[in-house]
């Protein structure tokens, strides 16, 4: 058997080395061992080649006359396609005898272990696999695995059968390094079949467990990378496309869900899984996510309920099936006991032609960006009917579809929408569902109006179709609630070659019943006012047919002495006060005579200070306002405040009272999700942390043509504490000076920041 090496290769020096290079060489080769599974049988193998690698090229003569040949066909044309450059045929006497008709190394099978070794430290993994073949056949004769045809069938002699370990286990780990290169080039299925195939073999000859579970570890860190290039197939590939998904089952069941805590050994904690949920999203239809979340949804998990309710909407949308939102709306209504999912609500009431329920869950909505740009576009209408479904339009096309493969370039039409058929059909016998249900202490406008609903948002829609000065398409898509929270080991743009990101918010901010925040909206109560005017007309039951109202005679009688007796009542009360303040006032005059008699005080001197009881001696700023991000120029002073304020925050959400809810007075967007989960996460397992901060400013910067956002960098000096439970942990402590970068925005004139980055480490 030829082998493709050369004694250069084999000692892993240049042809140019000198002796004393090739002496070091020798000397590393041998002292260096491959790994501790081989038997002693595959060492002395390998270390009888180096030994004659270094008999020929250390002998001048010998080396003289294998340069020779070296370089006679290093630069002779190939003609039999061989990829070696020297060969050497051994004799039975063991001499060497360096010949030019062929390229390679002529070995014995028994030698073959050895030769093995050495290609495999060379990363000639392929050749490995060539020549490994012949003896991994199984007893029944055929080939294990992906390697393809055995060239013979033959029974194994003594030795091939004593040195069938050491051949299986490096052609194992030739299917190991193998996957691993796969893998960094991106060939994400590749690597898969390179793993198993090593897996396969080892796992049929029972040999080697510490190999299998190293194979069988990067098999699961490999998994979601292939689920993710798997989904990415086009959609003629269904084979392949449902293999991601079988995948992808694989993985939530040892998780125990999208958000469980399970372990599938793939290295993604919930945050990171969480954003990898969000990015292979982008690669599955409205069909299959609507599949999928509505599956995991009954584990029980909120996160897949969640990602349901959007694949519900999209999906009743676009295929005008109005029973689909309305599943949705009731998956709503479980996730809103933790939840702020009224704008969801009141998103699916609209598409139900239930305008009245679409405005009672939009006042109770907390968001508010959202809430500011409704009620800018219905300024001219007696309700927010017109704002929300401009709203709804532009949050259906321009955030909830762009997450569907098959819904990117959907437009979405309202008025197509409420002009079909089914629709009308639907929406026209819903109200009367809608009635069985209502809460008995509410009363139904709906009964003579409910039919025409879906006439309503059309026509309040056709009247609003423009959308106002100040409010881009940026706003709107700033405005609305995304799907998932913040990250960031997947990246945002959908690529099967990126690296696992970060995701944005899947974990939104809970509504408890205790938060005081639900007490408040931030919509006009014209609604609640219209309700309180219609009540007032409902009639009285005691009116008659022809509107008097009619009075029993025996009352009618007895009113004159009834009114008589409680005006003399009244004289009589109001009498004996008067006599009683008179009298007070007399007493309290004498007392005051007899101290100005008896008891009088030096006169003051001097103008004197014009204290009030009703108001306080100096200015008593108030607690809740935020004088430091207050509208107007941003400057190093007011930045600073701002950076202080975050740092203030951040003692009280991280520390021992764990008052999470402070981080909304100053963060929003992904800072705000990101801080959250920590805090929380810090809550659950019994941490907190205390902190020394000291703040330079370094510069701020504006965004050109937007005053309303700005860039701060800033030193600073953290001193920080970590306990757990009860106790310092002196290895999660630290003291540190960092240049960090703020990206912060102005909302309702409030300076907020929505981004933190860490330029450098300055100490």
């Amino acid at each position: 058997m030829q082998i493709p090496l050369d004694y250069y290769r084999i000692l892993g020096i240049p042809m140019a080395a000198s002796d004393e290079q090739l002496r070091q060489a020798y000397s590393d080769r041998i002292v260096g061992l491959p790994r501790r599974e081989y038997s002693s049988e595959a060492i002395a193998s390998r270390k009888k080649f180096i030994e004659e690698a270094y008999v020929i090229l250390s002998d001048p003569k010998e080396r003289k006359e294998y340069d020779r040949v070296y370089l006679t066909h290093a630069y002779t044309p190939e003609k039999t396609g061989d990829s070696s450059v020297a060969v050497e045929e051994r004799g039975m006497d063991s001499k060497t005898d360096v010949k030019s008709t062929t390229l390679g190394i002529d070995i014995s099978q028994d030698e073959l272990i050895g030769a093995l070794l050495l290609l495999q430290e060379l990363g000639e993994y392929e050749q490995v696999l060539k020549l490994g073949r012949p003896y991994l056949v199984s007893k029944n004769g055929k080939v294990v695995g992906n390697l393809g045809e055995s060239s013979r069938e033959a029974q194994l002699t003594p030795e091939q059968t004593a040195q069938r370990p050491d051949v299986v286990l490096t052609v194992a780990l030739a299917c190991l390094e193998l996957g691993r290169e796969q893998w960094q080039q991106a060939h994400y299925e590749n690597a898969a079949v390179s793993l198993e195939t090593g897996l396969e073999l080892l796992s049929n000859e029972e040999l080697f467990q510490s190999v299998q579970a190293e194979i069988e570890a990067d098999l699961h860190r490999l998994r979601p990378y292939r689920i993710l290039e798997l989904l990415a197939l086009p959609m003629e590939k269904t084979a392949e496309r449902q293999q991601g998904l079988r995948l992808l089952h694989e993985a939530l069941d040892q998780r125990s869900g999208i958000d469980g805590t399970g372990l599938d050994k793939s290295g993604l904690n919930v945050d990171d899984f969480l954003r990898f949920i969000q990015q292979l999203r982008h690669y599955l239809t409205v069909a299959e996510q609507h599949k999928l979340f509505e599956q995991e949804s009954k584990r029980p998990s909120a996160v897949a309920t969640y990602l349901a309710v959007y694949a519900l909407i999209a999906r009743g949308f676009t295929q005008r099936q109005p029973a689909l939102i309305r599943q949705a709306k009731q998956m709503l209504i479980q996730l809103g006991k933790r939840q702020d999912v009224h704008l969801e609500q009141s998103l699916c009431a609209l598409l139900l032609g239930q305008t009245q329920e679409a405005t009672r869950a939009l006042e109770l909505s907390q968001e508010y960006e959202a809430l500011a740009f409704i009620r800018e576009n219905s300024q001219d209408s007696p309700d927010l009917l017109p704002g929300l479904c401009l709203y709804g339009e532009n949050w259906l096309q321009n955030e909830l579809f762009p997450h569907f493969r098959d819904l990117k370039n959907q437009p979405a039409s309202l008025k197509e929408y409420f002009a079909d058929t089914q629709v009308q059909a639907y929406l026209e016998a819903l109200p009367r569902e809608n009635h069985q249900s209502a809460p008995p202490n509410q009363p139904n406008h709906q009964n003579h109006q409910s039919n025409h609903n879906s006439n309503v948002v059309y026509r309040s829609f056709n009247n609003h179709r423009q959308t106002p000065p100040g409010y881009s398409q940026k706003t709107i898509t700033d405005a609305v609630s995304k799907p998932t929270n913040g990250v960031t080991p997947i990246n945002e743009t959908p690529t099967p070659a990126a690296p696992l990101p970060t995701t944005e918010r899947f974990i939104r901010r809970d509504r408890t019943p205790n938060n005081p925040a639900r007490m408040t909206t931030g919509i006009p109560t014209e609604t609640n006012s219209h309700r309180r005017r219609k009540r007032s007309n409902i009639p009285n039951p005691q009116r008659a047919a022809g509107g008097t109202t009619r009075i029993p005679r025996q009352r009618r009688r007895n009113a004159p002495s009834n009114l008589q007796k409680r005006t003399r009542f009244i004289l009589l009360a109001l009498g004996s006060l008067s006599g009683l303040l008179v009298l007070w006032l007399l007493v309290g005059a004498g007392v005051g005579l007899l101290q100005n008699i008896f008891f009088r005080e030096p006169a003051l001197q001097g103008e004197q200070l014009n204290i009030q009881i009703n108001k306080p001696v100096i200015e008593i700023p108030d607690p809740n306002s935020q004088t430091a991000l207050d509208s107007g120029t941003l400057t190093k002073s007011s930045a600073e405040a701002i950076v202080n304020t975050w740092l203030s925050t951040k003692k009280t959400a991280l520390g021992p009272n764990h008052e999470i809810e402070s981080l909304n007075n100053i963060l929003v967007g992904t800072s705000l999700a990101s801080w959250q989960i920590v805090a929380r996460q810090d809550k659950a397992n019994n941490r907190y942390r205390t902190f020394e901060h000291s703040v330079k400013i370094e510069s701020v910067d504006t965004v050109p043509n937007n005053q309303n956002q700005a860039a701060i960098e800033a030193i600073v000096s953290e001193q920080a504490n970590f306990y757990e439970n009860g106790q310092v942990n002196e290895q999660k402590s630290y003291n540190e000076t960092l240049r960090v970068r703020y990206m912060v925005v102005k909302i309702d004139g409030n300076w907020r920041i929505k981004d933190m980055s860490v330029v450098n480490k300055v100490s």
